[in-house]
């Protein structure tokens, strides 16, 4: 469909054509120089030591939890309101997602004292997401896991960019992990990244990502080596040249893209605040700052969500929705045994959730006629069905 508005865009120009290009000219695609310069380039901006790019964001997320060792028997509490490659990445490493509620209508971020209270002998690690590019709050969260001598990653899918009491989002806990698929702030259109100030994971990530080879054809052809061994059961997670030199050019643009994604939320916030029904979260202070990769709102009870984005549709507006509860999902309920009101948070925002189109391109007058739209059809949807899904 050619929506007039669409969910999110990206902003691409002849400098990413030109990064590209200088790939397929030196005839070298599969990870090399180009990847060293935005590994050095994305470490450099986050602050943190290590950084290691991947094939997409899950791969980020499964090597993170297996360097952790994590395995049969062992638990990791996570939120269930997240893209579902948040819980598979434990699956992926035997061990069960324990799901913790979020902390309101307002703060869509898993909440402490859930976590706390989700803690078992079996506990390994907390798996916290920033969703939406809002900061979750990290402290109680690295108190809870210092007691319990627990290991915290970071799913910061949503958040490049973000901080948290002045540090950027992913260098908080022990592993922090990107994505850098289509819709992400930066964009590769595959791609992730695994970040780490500790030396031990680092040196770990680095040989999980590639088959468990101590060497890469890259070290091979500049002739430092020319053979290998393999010490670990790697994976085939690495990224390629194409998709690093996108990300160089993306990094470039990454402050500049925020702030324009921060005015457009602001515009947002203050044309749906006076409208009855509409609550758009995150709106009370944050300790940090937000990317703002998506902005959503949540609908009080009486309006149908399907009907209300029916109607945005027919305006030419695309919306979804972040996300239906993991915890819901019929796999999971087979798996785990999980049912309906165990989650009572998630799964009222699971419900009542949409997000609205949120990119840097977007201008006052598109804004404008969103929130028109929603003011003028809101009242009159009664409420029904749901049924949609985000995607990372």
């Amino acid at each position: 469909m050619a929506w007039k508005i669409p969910l999110s865009d990206i902003v691409m120009d002849n400098e990413e054509v030109d990064a590209v290009r200088d790939v397929l000219q030196s005839k070298w695609l599969s990870m090399g120089p180009v990847t060293e310069e935005f590994e050095a380039a994305f470490a450099r901006y986050l602050g943190v030591k290590h950084a290691f790019a991947v094939s997409n964001g899950t791969a980020a997320l499964h090597i993170a939890h297996a360097v952790l060792d994590i395995g049969g028997g062992d638990e990791v509490i996570t939120p269930s309101l997240t893209f579902v490659a948040t819980a598979n990445s434990v699956l992926y490493c035997g061990a069960k997602p324990v799901f913790a509620d979020i902390a309101g209508t307002d703060d869509l971020n898993i909440a402490w004292e859930e976590v706390a209270a989700k803690v078992s002998p079996r506990t390994r690690a907390i798996t916290v997401v920033h969703y939406g590019g809002y900061p979750c709050d990290m402290q109680p969260i690295l108190e809870v896991a210092r007691d319990h001598d627990l290991r915290v990653v970071e799913d910061a899918a949503h958040a490049v960019g973000a901080t948290y009491k002045g540090k950027k989002c992913g260098t908080i806990g022990d592993v922090g992990c990107f994505s850098f698929f289509a819709n992400k702030n930066l964009s590769t259109g595959e791609g992730g990244m695994v970040v780490t100030n500790d030396d031990g994971l680092a040196e770990r990530i680095r040989v999980m990502r590639s088959h468990g080879m101590t060497t890469l054809t890259w070290d091979r052809h500049r002739g430092h080596v020319y053979s290998y061994d393999v010490t670990d059961l790697g994976y085939n997670y690495r990224t390629s040249e194409i998709a690093s030199a996108l990300g160089i050019v993306q990094l470039r643009r990454l402050e500049q893209n925020n702030a324009k994604r921060k005015r457009i939320a602001d515009r947002y916030r203050n044309a749906l605040e006076g409208i009855e029904g509409i609550r758009c979260p995150f709106s009370g202070r944050i300790d940090g700052e937000s990317s703002h990769h998506i902005f959503p709102v949540v609908l009080s009870g009486n309006i149908s969500r399907a009907g209300l984005q029916a109607e945005l549709k027919e305006r030419g507006i695309q919306t979804s929705i972040h996300y239906p509860p993991i915890h819901l999902f019929t796999y999971y309920r087979r798996l785990l045994g999980d049912t309906p009101g165990s989650l009572p948070n998630t799964e009222f925002v699971g419900e009542h959730e949409m997000t609205l189109p949120l990119y840097p391109g977007m201008i006052d007058g598109e804004v404008d006629y969103i929130c028109t739209s929603i003011d003028e059809v809101a009242s009159g949807i009664p409420a029904g069905e749901e049924g949609s899904q985000g995607m990372r």
